[in-house]
């Protein structure tokens, strides 16, 4: 009997996704756990593994198309014995599942590729094989693919041959002459990583009522502990952003009213785990790996596992537990020079932590103007579920962290 193959939902809150290329042709054999298809999801591209062996007998939705629903029929899979003819009427490829249909089950994330789509892809460069990372590199180089060539497999242009290309030529266009025309407004479409921000900031901001408490932290003393950190323990490479996160983790076991999030229906949960979610900037968006149980590892180990799942967050290859959940965010956007912001609440979660650049202020001590090095930072609360004192109980627990790094050891 033949087998649909669905379109799979690859997270949670998924709906929909973009078929961004089969791995296979029409007839070709098919082997249980290989890889058939290349999906783009709101945080990376992802292969599909066929659930079993067989043929692909048709391909019902064509690569490059966009905005396929969850449990939609992408193609049919044909056992021994069978053929085309028996596969039966099929669901036009726009159509929606019917509802209550359970996902597909989850597929593994094993492409190269970060959540973001190619713009519209001409005719002829449909016909290139390229690896989704490769398209979207040249499509912000602005190279052709047509004219590279592909050292992959079967001739597929991957990352290596963008980046020898963009050595060899100048793949920036020259800027326009004096005097030229100025060039035309267009309208590009937006990835679905960028649509779904879009649609969950809007949510959170017409949803969530903020409110924001910031705090001035004096930051030199920090400053000598990271530097003693890297200096006397090998390996360690302990940034700014680690402390605040390992302080955060500690502030939120000193304040566990803080460490919740809104769960619909007049109810909240009362997480038992500090888990601190990261945002780490990507091309074409954001994404959020999480420290689990932050406040249990120690500043060398933070740093180490937040430098692995960053890295992996650029290349889009996090799995979807290592993205999902998480207690509390914090977004630092101090490397960029921003001396402070408000920034927006990640639902369902109740508090995010903005955090400013260290810069030297004057600052008064004992009746005296002295220079510090001081960071500003911001946090914003969700007031269904935190009040203002627990919100500035949980601000001062932070700042006494980062003020004075040692009681992070005890």
């Amino acid at each position: 009997m033949p087998i649909n193959i669905l379109m799979p939902a690859l997270s949670p809150t998924m709906t929909e996704g973009n078929l961004a290329k089969w791995l296979k042709s029409e007839g070709e054999p098919v082997e249980a756990g290989e890889a058939i298809a290349e999906i783009e999801t709101d945080k990376a591209t992802m292969e599909v593994e066929a659930v079993d062996e067989g043929v692909l007998g048709r391909i019902v939705v064509p690569e490059g198309s966009e905005g396929v629903a969850v449990n939609a029929v992408i193609g049919v899979l044909l056992a021994e014995g069978e053929d085309a003819g028996s596969i039966g009427e099929l669901p036009a490829p726009a159509e929606q599942p019917e509802p209550g249909a359970e996902p597909a089950p989850e597929a593994p994330p094993t492409s190269e590729s970060v959540a973001e789509n190619a713009p519209a892809r001409s005719g002829r460069e449909e016909r290139v094989a390229a690896s989704p990372l490769a398209r979207r590199m040249a499509a912000q180089a602005g190279l052709d693919l047509s004219a590279i060539r592909g050292s992959g497999p079967r001739g597929r242009i991957v990352k290596a041959d963008i980046e020898a290309a963009l050595a060899g030529s100048a793949a920036v266009p020259p800027p326009a002459p004096a005097g030229a025309p100025a060039a035309e407004d267009r309208t590009v479409r937006l990835s679905t990583m960028r649509r779904v921000i879009a649609e969950r900031m809007t949510e959170s901001k017409a949803t969530v009522p903020h409110f924001y408490l910031g705090v001035d932290c004096e930051v030199d003393e920090l400053l000598k502990v990271r530097r003693e950190i890297n200096d006397r323990i090998e390996g360690a490479r302990v940034s700014v952003n680690d402390i605040v996160i390992r302080a955060c983790a500690l502030a939120l076991r000193d304040v566990p009213a803080a460490n919740v999030s809104w769960a619909g229906e007049g109810t909240m949960t009362q997480h038992g785990a500090v888990d601190i979610s990261v945002a780490v900037a990507i091309p074409g968006g954001l994404v959020t790996p999480i420290v689990r149980n932050a406040d249990a590892k120690g500043l060398v180990g933070i740093a180490a596992e937040m430098k692995e799942l960053a890295g992996r967050a650029r290349e889009g290859k996090l799995l979807p537990e290592e993205y999902q959940g998480g207690s509390f965010s914090i977004s630092n956007l101090g490397m960029y020079g921003v001396k402070s912001f408000d920034a927006v609440i990640n639902p369902p979660q109740a508090c995010i932590l903005a955090v400013g650049a260290a810069e030297p202020r004057p600052v008064v001590r004992n009746g005296e103007i002295v220079p510090a090095t001081v960071m500003s930072c911001t946090l914003s609360v969700d007031h269904r579920v935190v009040d203002g004192a627990i919100g500035a109980e949980l601000l001062g627990a932070i700042k006494r962290y980062i003020e004075y790094p040692p009681a992070m050891l005890a």
